[in-house]
């Protein structure tokens, strides 16, 4: 049945170029959330997609899953939001609900779950993200904002931040001064920086360059800057860190990396490189090292790291571009010309 007509930018095709398209959203269930958009983030994922670099890019496709926006209608059982309130969707919209990782609260990994763009959703549409006018997501997969954030601040949260979080969750309430390895200064580790600052760790950023060094030091407030280009600045500090967020999503070279754990450190990568990544076994094993993933964060942590950054009173550097200007803002993202995460004003744009 159809329901609401919307107006958002696509890709065509692999040029990953956005353009306007209207399409039509499924019907509105009993269990719906309706949102009109306000803002949403700009997340290299959407590059490689828009781009059918991972994964198969089904088009026209409609990126965006660091999504803010008001609640305008509800389904006749949501119960837990109210027409105006201010909420997030992130990077899933759906699961199967009943696997084990449904019911241990880590649904991101289920088998089947849907992500909120370039999915199949359980009515058989494709999913459609937040470079559009309106949205329609169940309730569980929609977090509340709280007030004391605005909302074009929240909207990096929702994929960066909890992506950033997730993993350094464990770490909580440890009452330990950890050594944390930042490895890559863009929208994830920038967050990661203000994050495991946060948490009381001795957070070292590092980088491929000494450009940022000024940005990571005075600015974000790292500890401590690393070149990873600078062999006598690696070699002194090898054996240092506890883990590594290794943030980056493109090809690079992990070896050197590993060589600054500690004896059971881990390095956590959040970074989709297109490519395989390379590593010598003998290093993990002599070290008792560790390369673990993470994938994005469940709905829970997403509410946890939107409540962590109102209270901690912690804000992201982001820079509010109009949806005219997101080819361009693209192909700024691609050479890393943004401090350091791109917001679109969708509901101040015109979209036609």
């Amino acid at each position: 049945m159809e329901g609401r007509r919307v107006v958002g930018w696509a890709a065509r095709d692999a040029s990953g170029l956005l353009s306007p398209y209207s399409f039509t959203h499924r019907k509105t269930g009993p269990e719906d959330v309706v949102i009109k958009v306000l803002y949403c983030g700009m997340d290299h994922t959407d590059l490689h997609q828009m781009r059918n670099e991972v994964h198969s890019t089904n088009y026209p496709l409609v990126p965006g899953h660091e999504v803010v926006g008001e609640v305008v209608e509800l389904g006749s059982e949501v119960k837990k939001y109210r027409v105006g309130d201010m909420v997030g969707v992130g990077c899933i919209v759906g699961s199967c609900g009943r696997c084990l990782s449904c019911n241990s609260n880590i649904e991101q990994y289920c088998n089947n779950r849907i992500f909120t763009y370039n999915g199949i959703y359980k009515d058989g549409r494709p999913t459609q993200g937040g470079f559009c006018s309106a949205m329609i997501v169940h309730q569980k997969f929609v977090v509340r904002i709280p007030e004391k954030l605005s909302p074009e601040q929240a909207a990096p949260l929702l994929c960066a931040g909890v992506t950033a979080y997730s993993p350094l969750r464990q770490f909580m309430g440890s009452g330990k001064v950890l050594n944390a390895g930042i490895l890559g200064l863009g929208g994830v580790g920038h967050l990661g920086v203000k994050i495991a600052k946060a948490m009381g760790h001795h957070v070292t950023v590092i980088s491929s360059s000494d450009k940022k060094r000024e940005e990571a030091l005075q600015h974000l407030g790292a500890d401590a800057f690393l070149v990873s280009s600078n062999a006598a600045e690696m070699e002194e500090a090898a054996n240092n860190l506890d883990y590594i967020l290794d943030t980056v999503p493109a090809l690079h070279p992990l070896q050197s990396y590993l060589s600054l754990l500690k004896v059971d450190g881990k390095l956590f990568l959040v970074g989709v490189s297109p490519k395989p990544l390379q590593f010598d076994a003998t290093d993990l094993i002599l070290g008792k090292k560790n390369i673990t993933g993470s994938f994005i964060g469940s709905m829970e942590e997403t509410q946890e790291i939107l409540d962590f950054w109102a209270e901690k009173n912690l804000t992201s550097m982001i820079e509010i571009v109009k949806m005219d200007y997101v080819n361009k803002a693209f192909e700024r993202m691609e050479r890393s010309d943004v401090r350091y995460r791109f917001v679109v004003d969708v509901a101040g744009s015109n979209l036609e």
